[in-house]
């Protein structure tokens, strides 16, 4: 069998086997090991090696774009000069995901311009990267899911999707007042992966200060509850560092 032929052939067999990464570096890494004079089992290792390195990245891949995170942006583009408060080896300590194995939860206190996002996406990143089920969504729109799939009689079906996530990022809680549903529904979605799975949440309200957007007291009492057992609490401060890159910009300009 010539060698064109044997490369359809083993091209064809890889499309059967679904070994995409086995079919495009075949000939090359069998160019290799002649080189390098490597042996048979050398070069199957390379081969599988190759497929193996290729569907891990797809993996993360996938598991970033099903993360719908707004912006890619990871912790190691975080500049921890500019949020002092933040300590760099909690944050390095909770990047490992540890804490998802021990469902344990997270939520960044502080106001705007601080870094709560970019430290939340950072570890939605991070656990992407370890090929955990990750979903971002603000507490707004997790409650008009919500809220909507009720009117669709679907609410039974997408609370059990979002169980289904090891790690769910609800950013900006607080931001809005929440009716009496859309509270309800909020604490549902906690109350339910208590000591089951991992939250990290972003507010810039301390939390004496929650019953401003959760007028009901008892149900702000049990959601408070829960969002703060087993929990790392990061205060990222009052200065917006946002603020001060326009205020420094506006410097230059002048």
């Amino acid at each position: 069998m010539s060698g064109a032929l044997q490369e359809a052939t083993v091209q064809q067999q890889c499309k059967q086997l679904r070994l995409p990464a086995v079919a495009a570096q075949c000939v090359r890494l069998a160019e290799e090991a002649v080189r390098e004079r490597q042996t048979h089992l050398g070069y199957l290792e390379a081969l599988l090696s190759s497929e193996l390195e290729e569907r891990e990245r797809n993996t993360i891949e996938r598991r970033l774009r099903d993360a719908r995170l707004p912006r890619m942006k990871t912790l190691e583009e975080f500049d921890f000069r500019e949020s002092p408060k933040v300590s760099p080896s909690q944050i390095q300590e909770l990047a490992s995901g540890d804490y998802i194995g021990r469902a344990e939860s997270v939520i960044f206190l502080g106001e705007p311009g601080t870094g709560k996002t970019h430290l939340l996406t950072g570890l939605c990143v991070a656990a992407c990267r370890q090929k955990r089920r990750v979903r971002f969504i603000t507490a707004a729109g997790l409650v008009n899911e919500l809220v909507e799939a009720k009117h669709q009689l679907q609410l039974r079906r997408v609370l059990a999707r979002w169980a289904r996530y090891e790690l769910i990022a609800l950013d900006e809680v607080g931001y809005v007042p929440m009716a009496d549903v859309g509270a309800e529904f909020l604490f549902q979605v906690v109350a339910e992966r208590a000591e089951k799975a991992a939250v990290i949440m972003t507010t810039n309200l301390p939390f004496s200060e929650w019953t401003q957007v959760i007028p009901n007291a008892r149900l702000c009492k049990a959601l408070l509850d829960r969002v703060t057992d087993r929990t790392h609490i990061i205060e990222t401060g009052t200065d917006s560092y946002r603020f001060r890159r326009t205020l420094e910009k506006r410097k230059k300009t002048s």
